[in-house]
């Protein structure tokens, strides 16, 4: 225990503000910290973030168990902005289940908000540039012990606004969303738009794309339907695409598709 007392005494000084480490660090190592750090005379941290555990099959993931997955082999199957999206989803003193399904749910939560950010940029035909300040109820979120949770219940809250803006071609109304999205989501390092995601976001272009291209297709079909009055098949069809955790948008310029909720 005494090297971590040491090293925080030697690169961060008597004092510092934030001290993390798992919540199976507390008794004894980190109270061991406090204790030595305090004989020493330092004031030490000033504040503990203990975080819970990622867990498989109800047991901690850990080397010595050998039910890791490393992040390696994660980046292969998910886009790492996913990844962070889904770690962030729980409170981080609370326990995340590692599965499959999880992180699909992740996938596609994460999904809408990008797919609202694409609308409007096609909308718009140019960037929207962030917010200069956070809305006041996702600033409250995070300083009640970091409430990532609550926060992105607020950036989904505003995509849904930005989405009926767009619904009710209200322009402004989906620029001034967004703007708001873009800043939230830069607070918790998912801003889709900022420049250390871009190769990330080329690999979701790519899967945006060929879907879209498949899904077009279909809905080429659809409308072929509706053309020759089949209704029951141009029905089908739209259900069927619904039941794949699509939602089918008649516009003026033609059908769109999109994400629908989890």
């Amino acid at each position: 225990h005494l090297e971590c007392s040491a090293m925080a005494h030697k690169y961060l000084g008597e004092a510092f503000d934030i001290h993390g480490g798992g919540l199976d660090l507390i008794f004894p190592h980190h109270e061991n910290e406090i204790a030595q750090a305090k004989a020493f005379g330092d004031e030490f941290s000033r504040y503990w973030v203990h975080n819970a555990w990622v867990t498989m099959s109800g047991e901690k993931m850990s080397k010595s168990l050998g039910n890791s997955v490393l992040v390696s082999e994660m980046v292969k199957r998910w886009r790492p902005i996913v990844l962070r999206y889904y770690l962030g989803t729980p409170h981080y003193r609370s326990m995340i289940e590692y599965s499959e399904e999880a992180l699909r749910e992740a996938e596609s939560a994460f999904a809408r908000i990008e797919g609202f950010a694409q609308r409007v940029v096609e909308k718009t035909g140019s960037a929207v540039a962030p917010a200069g300040e956070v809305p006041p109820a996702f600033a409250e979120a995070m300083d009640d012990d970091l409430g990532v949770p609550q926060a992105l219940a607020i950036i989904h809250t505003t995509v849904r606004q930005g989405n009926s803006a767009l619904a009710a071609d209200d322009k402004d109304g989906a620029v001034a969303r967004l703007a708001e999205v873009r800043a939230m989501l830069g607070v918790l390092g998912l801003d889709p738009f900022a420049p250390h995601w871009a190769g990330d976001a080329v690999r979701g272009d790519d899967l945006h794309g060929a879907v879209d291209t498949l899904v077009r297709l279909v809905l080429e079909q659809r409308e072929a339907a509706r053309g020759r009055k089949d209704w029951a098949t141009a029905d089908a069809i739209r259900d069927q695409l619904q039941q794949s955790g699509l939602v089918i948008e008649d516009s003026p310029d033609g059908p769109r598709w999109s994400l629908g909720p989890a």
